[in-house]
């Protein structure tokens, strides 16, 4: 599936999904000073091999806000969650904080946690990092494509 995003002069960016052999699918990016949070769904997961919301579009489902619960989608979503709160405060808390919001989160929320260690979070923000660097290298108007 590829994905492009394209970098919005107001207060949205567009995400386009494009699958084989269905209509494209937009989803407009509420601005959020950091990368687009679909786009923190893709670094989690690309990076972590897991099925979250753009893994579930690209097995078919259509892109919804209303998405019924499935145990590890449910866990990537609330893993993005920690991500990007941890990617507005600077990034700075330690991996194992993270974890440790990680697994409280998903407690709250009563879904299973995805086996997530320090190696895999600071994998994950790698992956934030290269996308922040493309992302705020892209003009407005522009467009960063990925393929998940």
């Amino acid at each position: 599936m590829k994905l492009n995003f394209t970098k919005g002069l107001g207060k949205f960016d567009v995400l386009e999904l494009q699958r084989p052999g269905v209509a494209p699918q937009r989803i407009e990016c509420p601005k959020q000073r950091i990368i687009p949070h679909d786009m923190v769904h893709y670094a989690v997961e690309h990076t972590l091999a897991a099925r979250g919301f753009l893994g579930r579009i690209k097995d078919g489902e259509a892109a919804s806000f209303q998405m019924h619960s499935q145990a590890q989608s449910d866990g990537v979503e609330r893993l993005v969650e920690v991500i990007q709160g941890d990617a507005w405060s600077g990034a700075s808390a330690s991996a194992q904080d993270l974890i440790a919001m990680y697994h409280l989160t998903c407690e709250a929320r009563g879904c299973p946690p995805l086996a997530v260690d320090a190696a895999a979070l600071n994998a994950v923000r790698a992956a934030m990092a290269e996308l922040t660097q493309a992302w705020d290298a892209v003009p407005v108007g522009g467009v960063l494509a990925l393929e998940l």
